[in-house]
């Protein structure tokens, strides 16, 4: 027979979730994650203003620090930027010799939806809108006859 033995249940006390996330065997992706996140935050500020928006630390792949860009143009501005970044990573403790960028087909950060608001319709603007429903009304049946400066047929041009 097997000799596993089930866990003993906690009394009822809630965990919040990225602490139970990180007690789980999931542990390491997540911890990774916050850790990319956490370095990020410290080498943004070493990136060129106009440049920063634009790109996004992927990854530490062994002695590469590896970006993800949203065009060519900005992968070029940031190997410019390539050496004070292994300056600053590796003065925070990485072992980095150089910076790779991957240029992404999608933006970084998405556009948020426009936030167009609302006008009101104005009287003059229902007023002629209103005018041309009944001239539309109007030409739709054959008998009527059609409204002043309203021509049927081909215009002489």
């Amino acid at each position: 027979m097997s000799d596993s033995k089930s866990k003993p249940r906690r009394a009822g006390i809630a965990q919040p979730a990225l602490q139970a996330a990180l007690t789980d065997a999931a542990t390491d992706p997540v911890r990774r994650a916050l850790w990319l996140d956490a370095l990020e935050q410290q080498l943004r500020p070493c990136l060129p203003p106009a440049l920063a928006p634009h790109c996004r630390l992927a990854n530490v792949a062994g002695k590469r620090l590896v970006f993800i860009v949203d065009s060519p143009v900005w992968n070029a501005r940031l190997r410019l930027a390539a050496p004070e970044l292994i300056n600053v990573a590796q003065s925070i403790g990485l072992a980095v010799t150089e910076v790779t960028a991957k240029t992404s087909l999608a933006p970084l950060h998405p556009r948020k939806p426009a936030q167009n608001p609302v006008v009101p319709v104005s009287e003059a603007s229902r007023k002629g809108l209103q005018a041309a429903l009944d001239l539309l009304s109007a030409s739709d049946s054959a008998d009527a006859p059609a409204p002043r400066g309203i021509h049927r047929g081909r215009r002489k041009i």
